[in-house]
């Protein structure tokens, strides 16, 4: 038998949210659906991140927010760098016109990722108000995109959400094989260097956990979000040295 689903708070701009505890369980309808409404500005989404909720809605739909637990994380650590991965790194931070760049174009890279849909899905999840709201996040300083460039072209990234030294994984996109990869990599290798040991995944797929995301307790995922956020945020900015935190690893052998 389903379980049964807890009503859905309704929330108006600028409320608090309900306490994560009360977000609907495993066997329910929606596991990790805590509320609906509110607003997507920048004060909300800062607030919303640094307690473990994202919103993640359909064309339609109200804004709804989310807090599932168990947390998909990937420990920068424990990031497997398979050996086909470290042989496209390689040729990569080797080869000129190929480079990493953070926040150059960080529109054209949420504007690519809105038409690539999530692993799993049809269609997308990230619609025109969450292009807005992440977009008006990054003037803010609050979001980032991690960019592969190849012979002056933008051919794969990703974009994120950090709130001092928490960072929350938000969506990738390629336009060449390996390229969005390519970025997590350069996402991981930088983590390292600035003393980041975790990036949040938010949700579990079979994509992530090959490369080494796995899933926590949420109360564990708040613990570490509330100590990394009061922690002064790095300089985001990429450097070529910082291959060297992923090249000096051993590869995994598939």
């Amino acid at each position: 038998m389903r379980a049964r689903s807890f009503p859905l708070p309704w929330l108006q701009a600028g409320e608090d949210f309900p306490p994560v505890s009360q977000a609907w369980g495993p066997g329910s309808e929606a596991p990790g659906l805590l509320a609906a409404g509110g607003a997507l500005d920048v004060p909300t989404l800062r607030r919303s991140y640094g307690q473990g909720i994202f919103p993640w809605f359909s064309t339609g739909q109200p804004i709804l927010w989310w807090s599932p637990d168990p947390r998909m994380v990937l420990e920068v650590a424990q990031f497997r760098l398979h050996r086909s991965l470290r042989k496209t790194l390689q040729k990569f931070s080797t080869s000129p016109g190929c480079e990493i760049r953070f926040d150059s174009a960080f529109e054209q890279v949420i504007g690519a990722c809105a038409g690539s849909p999530r692993e799993g899905q049809d269609g997308t999840w990230i619609v025109p108000p969450m292009v807005q709201a992440y977009t008006e996040l990054h003037r803010a300083g609050h979001a980032h995109s991690v960019e592969a460039w190849i012979d002056g072209r933008l051919m794969g990234g990703l974009y994120c959400v950090a709130l001092g030294r928490a960072v929350f994984g938000e969506s990738m996109f390629t336009r060449a094989s390996d390229a969005s990869k390519i970025a997590l990599a350069a996402l991981v290798a930088f983590c390292r260097r600035q003393g980041i040991s975790t990036i949040d995944c938010q949700q579990n797929t079979q994509h992530l956990a090959s490369l080494g995301a796995h899933e926590v307790p949420r109360v564990d995922f708040l613990r570490h979000i509330t100590a990394a956020q009061l922690q002064p945020g790095p300089r985001w900015q990429f450097e070529p040295l910082y291959w060297r935190e992923l090249m000096m690893a051993p590869a995994e052998s598939t």
